[in-house]
């Protein structure tokens, strides 16, 4: 059938001068990606793949009905062609730390967004960790969600992770800002300021007053997440029926796996709660997070819930040295992020493409599920599946070119070509 759709311009001979001619789409341009491998339904198809107007579409109806083709084609030389990168955990990158910044928002926002695209995200929740009240109602509004455009990747959503966390468990996080739920979701709103610009909450669910709060950011349709906690595993199954639904950055910042009462970790296989809730969890593969063991074992596990994340901070790209994220000063030294003074972790500076490629050599997974586990595991996570982490059709065009290697080779947003390796 899809012979009949071979019909458009000649096609370019030098693969990334194509792909800098046809990175601008004309409005109702039907484009013809052949000669490529698509992951779709849980496969690697040889097949075409067909975009208009920013979505993907299905070329038969357009064949069949308008008895039109397409009008350019595009020859992929047999990469891979896969749903953007999303990354639901990231605090920075490029020198820009989202909570830090705060005289030029937009400008950070920006080159964070555009700096990603290098590493095939198309879609991003910018983090901010624990901070003062007047920080959270100063920017928190300027971080406006994006779909699609030349502005870099696209905003999902803000993940406010903390400052309703457990002391115990602070991380990086700023011990002076940490606060309690002492009136319910009336604290959180007057803590934040403003959610609508909010997708995820991290919060520690063994806290007094949690339980009632989450079920409340649940029914405002906002990703309630666990962790920096103490909670065992009856807080964590608590607040999973309350409307939680993911974990963030498994064995990171919680109660270590123990025979008798698993912690949060438990919660990968609990029995509590109904078959039917996927328990979704961000896991760091940089190498340096979560042991190679200790990600064979969530994979292992809990596949369907595999959330990769890069948990990145404002160094991501950056030079060995020292930086900033949030209030504290952060080393940078053998590929790790340290307080400045401790031996303490606070935060990645490896990019999604990495986090996939370690993945799938830790745990000897298939380039399916490692690519699945940043695409449409988090879309799922966040109920934009149908239009996110997907090369169904009617989903956004939003799409990235792989080797073999999974090295990103072009990055496409809404149709359009964002970017592209250099030969």
């Amino acid at each position: 059938m899809n012979a009949l759709f071979n019909k458009g311009i000649p096609l370019y001979s030098n693969y990334f001068h194509r792909l800098t001619m046809t990175a601008v789409c004309l409005k109702d341009e039907i484009v013809q990606f052949k000669n490529c491998r698509l992951i779709r339904n849980h496969q690697i198809v040889d097949d075409y793949l067909w975009i208009q107007n920013g979505k993907i579409i299905n070329p038969e109806p357009i064949f069949f009905d308008q008895k039109i083709g397409s009008h350019r084609q595009i020859d992929c030389n047999g990469a891979i062609i896969a749903p953007g990168f999303i990354d639901i955990q990231i605090n920075g990158g490029f020198g820009i730390d989202f909570t830090n910044n705060t005289t030029n928002v937009e400008a950070g926002i920006e080159k964070v967004a555009k700096g990603l695209l290098a590493h095939g995200v198309t879609s991003f929740c910018p983090t901010l960790v624990t901070s003062l009240p007047k920080i959270y109602h100063d920017i928190l509004p300027r971080f406006k969600k994006t779909n699609g455009g030349d502005s870099g990747a696209n905003i999902l959503g803000v993940h406010l992770e903390g400052p309703f966390i457990d002391r115990s468990k602070k991380g990086a996080h700023e011990l002076e800002c940490i606060r309690d739920f002492d009136n319910g979701i009336s604290t959180v709103l007057e803590t934040y300021g403003s959610l609508d610009n909010v997708a995820i909450i991290t919060l520690a669910p063994e806290k007094q007053n949690a339980l009632e709060v989450i079920e409340e950011l649940t029914a405002r349709n906002i990703t309630v997440s666990v962790g920096h906690s103490t909670a065992n595993l009856t807080n964590g199954e608590a607040a999973f029926k309350k409307g939680s639904k993911l974990i963030t950055h498994l064995f990171n910042a919680m109660l270590p796996f123990h025979h008798r009462d698993p912690g949060l970790v438990g919660l990968l296989t609990s029995d509590q709660l109904p078959k039917s809730q996927t328990v979704y969890y961000g896991i760091i593969a940089d190498g340096i997070h979560t042991h190679p063991a200790a990600l064979r074992i969530a994979y292992r596990a809990n596949r369907d819930g595999l959330i990769l994340v890069t948990d990145a901070v404002s160094p991501l790209g950056l030079s060995d040295g020292e930086h900033r994220i949030g209030q504290l000063r952060v080393r940078i030294e053998k590929n790790m992020a340290r307080i400045a003074g401790t031996e303490t972790l606070c935060g990645s500076i490896a990019s999604m493409d990495e986090c996939v490629r370690t993945f799938k050599k830790s745990t000897g997974c298939s380039t399916i599920f490692a690519i699945e586990a940043a695409t449409l595991h988090p879309a799922k996570c966040l109920n934009i599946e149908n239009s996110k982490g997907t090369l169904d059709f009617g989903a956004d065009a939003d799409f990235i070119m792989l080797n073999d290697d999974l090295t990103v080779l072009s990055t496409w947003i809404a149709g359009k070509q964002v970017y592209s390796k250099t030969p």
